[in-house]
């Protein structure tokens, strides 16, 4: 027997000027897999539109405004084919789907992502969970040079090491090689202790950490071994050309103009390169240009790569992290309409 909750609309609860639409699922393990797991997914999507759902049998019954219950019934619909291909959404895939329809940024086929980048060594399907992932995803595939740039959150790095695996399992690339800046400006790494690779890794943690996610442990470190993957400073990359590589640099807009420059002149035949970075939190010194912002302006008209912006309504952590941004941005835009 499902254990979907059936619940019956409150007493007083009406809406407006209702239209009332149904959607018959195959069975309740269907109707269990859409509407998620004590209705958690129905929740969502009555939060957000301001509509009843109510299931009666195997038929969802939705009752919404008039330009609203369309919408909800075709973003059932898109979840329904989901399960159908073979995959359960989760609740934070319906939050964005259901967000992204009623603010009207994407229609609901194309809000709710099916497509799979990789499945982890867990069994956990990578794949775009906003409108700006897939348009990233999509150029990934289509250019050798990648700039994404937005705030923390936004699965840039991410999802461009979930690329850059896949090319390496189907033979695409022969390596991966993953940088960011050591430290801020002059990479000061004579200032922390102990050897070389102890100074670097606290800067090169997060670049480690996506791989071990998605990697078993002894295959990152076999690969590791044998320079299939390097993950390295900036710094390390002068003076070499990288071929035959997928390459990320991440926190990009931490480099110079000039470290820019020399990053992106290390691509070789048959390379392609992503870099991501969040220009919104620059740590350069005061007065320091970041490459990643004067590199926009420079190679906005070249031919053969793309830039994807994303911003905060494509934040995929917590739901909190998403209103963080947000504030961020409002007091930021605030202060400095206030200055003289």
């Amino acid at each position: 027997m499902s254990n979907v909750h059936i619940s019956p609309i409150q007493p007083g609860v009406e809406v407006e000027n209702a239209t009332t639409l149904t959607v018959p699922f195959t069975d309740y393990d269907e109707a269990i897999a859409v509407l998620g797991p004590r209705d958690a997914h129905l929740r969502v999507i009555e939060r957000q539109f301001d509509a009843i759902l109510v299931l009666r049998g195997t038929t969802l019954a939705i009752t919404a405004q008039p330009q609203r219950a369309p919408q909800v019934l075709q973003l059932v619909e898109e979840l329904q084919r989901m399960v159908r291909r073979g995959h359960i959404p989760t609740i934070d895939e319906v939050r964005y789907a259901a967000s992204a329809v009623h603010q009207e940024r994407a229609e609901p086929a194309n809000a709710v992502f099916s497509e799979v980048v990789l499945t982890t060594h867990r069994g956990k399907q990578i794949k775009p969970k906003s409108a700006h992932q897939r348009a990233f995803l999509e150029a990934m595939q289509t250019d050798d040079l990648v700039f994404a740039i937005g705030p923390a959150g936004t699965g840039k790095t991410y999802l461009a090491v979930a690329m850059a695996i896949a090319a390496l399992n189907s033979k695409l690339v022969q390596r991966i090689v993953l940088t960011r800046p050591a430290v801020e400006a002059g990479e000061r790494l004579g200032f922390l202790p102990g050897d070389l690779q102890e100074k670097i890794n606290p800067f090169l943690r997060p670049l480690y950490d996506a791989l071990y996610d998605m990697m078993d442990l002894e295959k990152v470190e076999r690969l590791l071994e044998k320079k299939v993957i390097e993950v390295a400073p900036l710094a390390f990359m002068r003076g070499r050309t990288l071929n035959d590589a997928f390459i990320i640099m991440d926190e990009a807009q931490n480099t110079s103009p000039e470290q820019m420059k020399m990053f992106l002149t290390r691509l070789g035949f048959g390379s392609r390169a992503v870099v991501t970075g969040d220009i919104t939190q620059i740590d350069l010194p005061t007065g320091q240009r970041s490459g990643l912002v004067e590199v926009q302006a420079i190679l906005h008209a070249v031919n053969g790569l793309s830039f994807v912006r994303f911003d905060d309504t494509d934040v995929v952590r917590h739901p909190l992290v998403q209103r963080i941004v947000q504030a961020y941005d409002g007091y930021q835009q605030g202060h400095r309409g206030s200055a003289p």
